[in-house]
């Protein structure tokens, strides 16, 4: 049954409407004076339409909270970098980290090797040689869920 202005309030309603107040005041649509202001006039309420009234120039939805439809989360995705592997700045990214990484190994491998008198076996291969063959596919060939 649709309610009517008319309708007389009952506490759960006040109570509803003084809860939608305290949101929209820490949301910052209200300071603490309207709240204050509002809050009293909803608990002394009678009707649905004086509590309607209260809340007439709030939204009844925060904007922020909706779901972001299908079609414009690609485009932010696209917009934000398309995800951590997935712009030409995140490959650059991921090959620079990759460079960082194996350097780093190289030069621990070779200082080992040089303080055991010989070459010693490049164990650091065993990390590059399969991560640099996934960054490769994925910079020839893309990534699974690349537009």
């Amino acid at each position: 049954m649709p309610s009517s202005p008319e309708m007389r309030a009952s506490d759960r309603d006040r109570d509803r409407f003084a809860e939608i107040l305290r949101d929209n005041y820490a949301q910052g649509r209200l300071n603490l004076e309207e709240l204050n202001e509002r809050l009293e006039s909803a608990y002394a309420a009678r009707t649905l339409g004086d509590l309607e009234a209260l809340t007439a120039d709030l939204p009844a939805k925060d904007m922020y909270d909706l779901p972001i439809p299908a079609s414009d989360q690609t485009a932010l995705a696209r917009k934000e970098g398309g995800g951590i592997v997935g712009s030409e700045k995140g490959m650059r990214g991921a090959w620079a980290t990759y460079a960082s990484v194996n350097l780093v190994m190289a030069s621990i491998w070779l200082i080992a090797s040089v303080a055991s008198g010989g070459l010693t076996f490049p164990w650091f291969l065993w990390v590059a040689g399969p991560w640099g063959a996934v960054l490769l596919a994925q910079t020839l060939f893309g990534y699974p869920g690349k537009d």
